[in-house]
C-alpha cells in the first residue's frame, strides 16, 4: 500500500479539546478512526479515546497482517468500543454516561469500508468531485415525519457510542478506490461552519494532504470564530507516489506482516487520566512509526 496521510486536532473556542483521532496499519491493512466526544454530558474525551483505544487494540489483533471480514469486524469493534464505555461508567457508578461519536475506515487490497454512528463524516473526493459522504445520524439529516423545520436542531443526535440505548451503526459497501482519492474523516467543528463545496474544493485542490488538511482546520477556525468547536480532521491520498523529502509518504511494502505501526495510544485509561492528544503527541507517534518500518526494511535486506 502506498498512501500519504496528514491529522490535526485544534482546540478552537472551547475550554478542552474532546475529538480524538489517528490510524494504524499493517503491510497490507490500514484503519483510519476518528472520535467527537459529546458536550453536555460527563468526559467526553474519555469516552472519545476509549473509542480509538478499543477499535485499534481490536484491529491489532485481527489484522494478520488483513482482516479477514471488513464490515463484521467494524460492527464488531464499533459495538466493543460502546460497550467498554459503558463498562467505564459503571465502574464509575456515573449518572450520566460518556458519550462520543465515531467514524472508521479500513482500506485493504484496493477497497475502503467504513462505519459511523452519530455525526462525525467521512468524505470521499475523486477528481476534484464530491464521490461520497456520510450521512448524519442527526435531526437535521433525518428528519422525523412531519416536522417542520423549525423543529429541526443540527446538534440533536439520533445516536451515539456511550448512550443508554443501543447504538446504531451505519457501515458502507466496499468501495473500490482509484489512485490520487482522497478521503477525510472529520468532527462537526470543520464541517458545522465550512460550505460543502469549499471543503471539497479544498481537500482537492491540487496541494498534498499535509497542506490541505491545516488549511481546512484554520478556516473552519477563523468562521467558527472565539466560539469555534473542536476542529479536526485526518485525510489521506491514495497511492501517492513516494517523493524524495514527503514524510507523511507511507509506502507499507517493505514492512514485515509482524509489523503494527500506529498513532494511537495502546491500552485502556486508568481511572479517567488523559493527556490531550497534542502535536507533539502525534509527531512522536509518527517518528516511532517511521523508526519501526526503517527496522523491518533493514532486517529484509
Amino acid at each position: 500500500m502506498k498512501f500519504s496521510v496528514f491529522q490535526v486536532s485544534r482546540k478552537g473556542g472551547r475550554v478542552k479539546n474532546e475529538d480524538r483521532m489517528g490510524y494504524c496499519y499493517t503491510r497490507e491493512s490500514g484503519l483510519f478512526v476518528l472520535a467527537d466526544g459529546m458536550g453536555g454530558h460527563p468526559e467526553g474525551e474519555i469516552a472519545a479515546q476509549l473509542a480509538l483505544q478499543t477499535i485499534a487494540a481490536l484491529y491489532q489483533r485481527e489484522a494478520k497482517p488483513t482482516v479477514k471480514d471488513v464490515k463484521a469486524f467494524l460492527g464488531s469493534a464499533a459495538m466493543a468500543a460502546h460497550q467498554q464505555i459503558m463498562r467505564y461508567a459503571g465502574n464509575k457508578a456515573m449518572l450520566d454516561t460518556p458519550r462520543t461519536t465515531v467514524v472508521a475506515a479500513v482500506i485493504q487490497g484496493t477497497t475502503a469500508t467504513w462505519v459511523h454512528c452519530g455525526d462525525s463524516r467521512l468524505y470521499v473526493v475523486r477528481d476534484g468531485e464530491l464521490l461520497v459522504r456520510t450521512r448524519d445520524h442527526s435531526h437535521a439529516e433525518r428528519p422525523r415525519a412531519n416536522a417542520g423545520p423549525e423543529y429541526v436542531n443540527r446538534n440533536l443526535l439520533l445516536t451515539c457510542l456511550g448512550s443508554p440505548t443501543p447504538p446504531l451503526l451505519e457501515i458502507s459497501t466496499p468501495l473500490v478506490l482509484q489512485k490520487g482519492d482522497r478521503i477525510m474523516l472529520c468532527s462537526d467543528g470543520l464541517w458545522g461552519v465550512l460550505d460543502e463545496d469549499l471543503i471539497v474544493r479544498m481537500l482537492s485542490s491540487g496541494k498534498p494532504v499535509s497542506d490541505a488538511v491545516p488549511d481546512l482546520a484554520e478556516v473552519a477556525l477563523r468562521n467558527g470564530g472565539t466560539h469555534s468547536d473542536n476542529v479536526t480532521l485526518i485525510a489521506l491520498e491514495w497511492e501517492t507516489p513516494e517523493a524524495e523529502g514527503q514524510a507523511r509518504n507511507v509506502s507499507t511494502d517493505n514492512i514485515s506482516d509482524g509489523v503494527f505501526a500506529s498513532t494511537i495510544q495502546a491500552g485502556m485509561p486508568s481511572d479517567g487520566e488523559l493527556d490531550d492528544l497534542d502535536d507533539d503527541a502525534i509527531e512522536r507517534s509518527i517518528a516511532e512509526i517511521n523508526e519501526a518500518i526503517r527496522r523491518s526494511a533493514a532486517r529484509k535486506n
